[in-house]
Formats: C-alpha cells, structure tokens, sequence
C-alpha cells in the first residue's frame, strides 16, 4: 500500500510562512511610479517567502503545498503583469528548488472564478484570472499538467454544458492544469465526475464536501470510496491524483473547518496526495503524520479546547488565511 503524501495550504499556523499584501484602495492613494515600487518590492518580499516555505514543506517532510492566490497581487493588471514579467528568472529559480526537493506545487484561483456564469463579463474576468495564474506557475518551470494544477469548482448550477464548452476553449497551459473539485451544495461528486469526463480534465475529490452534500454522517459510507476510485479514473497519470481533506468544526457535517483532522476516510490510505485543509495548518498534518500516517487508525485523538486555540485565533485573523476572499476583492482592479 502506498504512503499518501500531504499538503500544506498557503500559510502556517506560525509566522514561518506568511505573505504581505496590499489593498487595492492604498495602492490606489500613489501616483503610477510609487505603485510599480511598491509591488516590485512586494513580489520581491512574497517570492523570498515562498522559497521559504517550500524550505519549510521539505523540513517538515510536506510533500505538496498549495500556492497562495494572493501571492502576486494585481497581477492581471497592466502595471503587475509588467512587475511580474521582471522577476521571471528569479521565479525560475525558486521553482526549480521546489522540483529539485520534490515538492509539488499547486493552486486554487478564488472564487470569482465562475467558467458557467450566465454573464459572458464574468467568464471572461474568470480566465483573465485563470491566465495570470497559468503566467504565473510557467514562469516558476511547473509543467503545464496536473503535476502543477490549478483547481475550480464547477460555478453555477444546471450550466454544465456552458461549463464544459468553456473549458474546452481555455488556453493550453490553462486548460492542461485545470482539475475541478465537488462542492457541498451545487456539484454532486457524480455532477461533477461527468462534466469532468466531458471535458477531459482531472476530478479533485473532496470527501468532506462530498458527506455533506449526500448527508451521510461516516466517511465509511461506501460512496466515499467508490467516488475517490471514479475520481481516480479521471487522472491520466493516477499517481498524480489530489484529494481534499476537512473535519466540520463543530459536527460531522458542519462546513467551516476544525483546527485538526480527526477522523479520516479510511480510503484515504489508497489517496496518493491529501491537501489537508485544516485551521491549526502544519500542526495538524503534524498530528496526522504521528497518529494516522504509519498507522491502521482513522479516528483520531481529539483536540481539547480548540475553540480556545490562540493560534486558531491569530490565523482567523490573518489576511491571507484560506485565501481571504474579502482580500482577494480588494486585490483586483475591475
């Protein structure tokens, strides 16, 4: 059997990685000069942070981490695009480490990322995101596949075909990264198991999402399994396949994450990489890799008091905590 690998989403539950960031309203109060200074040194600050943090992920032996949407603020704008293009060779370099320690890095564009809105503005505004992000992971050298892939949810509801028509028209080194990811109310597992079949891109399974929207009370009800298999079937390198791991903060079923991971879908054994998004970040793969990893368990210790926890408190507050989409809005000139 093999050993699934985990992933670590964009920041830590201590300050080892952390971004800055910078509202739209003041970078707007400076003139355009003042606003290219101030996102050079930025981008400069953010991808030092990132050669860090991949440094991080291969010291805590974290084989995946999840890039920070809001790692290059502003740069789908004229100005931040130019900024960007400066430090391609630094980000080349910086890439280059993450595949020299084996450490596979991916992304997940906000919200706004709707490619079966009823309004051509926002499925146009949605791959303008789309094509930063794909700008952004070329010039760190990720392959354009699902090695460095970008994950959606599916959008709007009854809109597969409009979904599926979009994808398929999206730019090669968009489309080659692309997976799309379940979601609890409006793409079923199956839902979007099809529109994946159709438009010949990788599912990410999520099986918190997934218990939630069938309201099951286990993850050892069958479909957890036999939809994490379907899931696999979709990857054309099945080694490669990405699931998603949450606990509900409060129930089983609740929809905002727990600070850590306590139980686990037993299938989840045979899932070759697991993001896992939890609020306590690094501590709690920490505590899968103690307690589940090397072992036949999948209900957890649980945590005392995680209400109370200062560091749950502290990544509540932070900006850049599970890709803010407050910040993510203010981030974008349109």
């Amino acid at each position: 059997m093999m050993t699934p690998k985990l992933g670590l989403v964009c920041i830590t539950a201590s300050k080892a990685v952390r971004y800055r960031t910078v509202t739209r309203k003041r970078l707007l109060q400076f003139d355009s000069l003042e606003q290219e200074r101030m996102l050079r040194e930025l981008y400069a600050d953010n991808l030092r942070r990132l050669g860090g943090a991949i440094e991080f992920c291969n010291l805590n032996n974290i084989r995946l981490y999840r890039l920070s949407s809001a790692l290059f603020p502003f740069a789908d704008d004229v100005i931040g695009e130019r900024i960007l293009a400066e430090f391609e060779e630094a980000m080349g370099l910086v890439g280059d480490r993450a595949i020299q320690l084996n450490i596979r890095l991916v992304l997940h564009p906000n919200q706004f990322v709707v490619l079966s809105s009823d309004r051509p503005d926002v499925i146009d505004n949605s791959i303008k995101i789309l094509k930063t992000h794909a700008r952004i992971l070329d010039f760190l050298r990720l392959p354009q596949s699902p090695w460095a892939l970008m994950n959606i949810h599916g959008g709007k509801g009854d809109r597969a075909e409009r979904l599926i028509r979009v994808i398929q028209e999206l730019p090669d080194n968009v489309r080659s990264r692309l997976t799309l990811e379940n979601d609890e109310y409006t793409y079923s597992s199956q839902d979007i198991f099809a529109v994946c079949q159709s438009a010949n891109v990788p599912m990410l399974f999520d099986a918190h999402r997934h218990v939630i929207h069938e309201q099951v009370n286990t993850y050892e009800d069958p479909t957890v399994a036999e939809m994490l298999e379907a899931a696999r079937s979709t990857w054309a390198t099945p080694e490669w396949q990405v699931v998603h791991i949450s606990n509900g903060a409060e129930t089983f079923s609740n929809q905002r994450h727990s600070d850590y991971i306590t139980a686990m879908p037993s299938a989840y054994r045979h899932a070759p990489w697991i993001e896992v998004e939890a609020r306590q970040k690094e501590l709690a793969i920490k505590k899968l890799q103690d307690e589940w990893l090397f072992t036949n368990v999948n209900e957890l210790t649980p945590v005392i008091c995680e209400a109370a926890s200062p560091i749950a408190q502290q990544i509540d507050e932070t900006a850049l905590a599970e890709d803010s989409p407050k910040l993510v809005k203010q981030n974008t000139f349109r």
